[in-house]
């Protein structure tokens, strides 16, 4: 087993830069569960072609507070060949006919499908939409032949989202250390996102 790269103790983070535990889940076979009724008002429709502006309007309204930011440096070239990618599928959530929710569910690793986002926007936590979003990836993922599920999450997101991900059947395997440029500081997200995540 190889050293770990940074020691025991307290590591100085660079001025400008955010840092965050990464906790990688993933699960080896569907669990025995039944998809949840949607909510009502609510539907998740797929996207087959979706619009990169469009696009970055539902991330930055889903993932804003979360700092979720790669994708917002994209060009629009970089961006659609990602999205628009036969492996890769876009779900909208619309509520009262307005998309108010993420799912992304890429399948371009053999037999694997990852849950790249996934997440509605604040206002309508705790309204069991999430619960709801969850059992419906599930199912569409293993509609798919796969042999593993996997997502990640980080401590920039929701607190209660690995216990989340675990009583949904996922598994941790693994535990990384993320650093990367603030996008606060660097324009791309407004300088109020996260108020919980200090700039330094």
């Amino acid at each position: 087993m190889s050293d770990p790269i940074l020691s025991d103790g307290f590591t100085d983070v660079p001025h400008g830069k955010i840092v965050c535990v990464v906790t990688n889940l993933e699960m080896w076979a569907r669990p025995d569960m039944t998809v949840l009724p949607a909510p009502p008002g609510v539907r998740l429709r797929h996207v087959s072609d979706p619009d990169p502006d469009w696009y970055r309007v539902l991330f930055r309204r889903v993932g804003e507070n979360w700092l979720w930011h790669d994708r917002l440096e994209c060009d629009d070239v970089g961006l659609a060949q990602i999205i628009a990618d036969p492996a890769v599928a876009v779900y909208a959530v619309e509520i009262e006919g307005v998309d108010q929710g993420l799912l992304e569910l890429d399948f371009r690793e053999a037999d694997t499908c990852e849950i790249a986002y996934f997440g509605i926007a604040a206002p309508l936590s705790g309204q069991g939409i999430g619960r709801w979003l969850m059992s419906e990836a599930i199912d569409r993922a293993w509609a798919k032949p796969i042999r593993r599920f996997w997502v990640h999450t980080c401590t920039l997101d929701d607190p209660s989202a690995v216990r989340f991900y675990m009583r949904n059947g996922f598994v941790p395997f693994r535990m990384q250390i993320e650093m990367t440029d603030d996008p606060r500081l660097k324009g791309i997200l407004s300088p109020d996102a996260a108020p919980f995540v200090p700039r330094v």
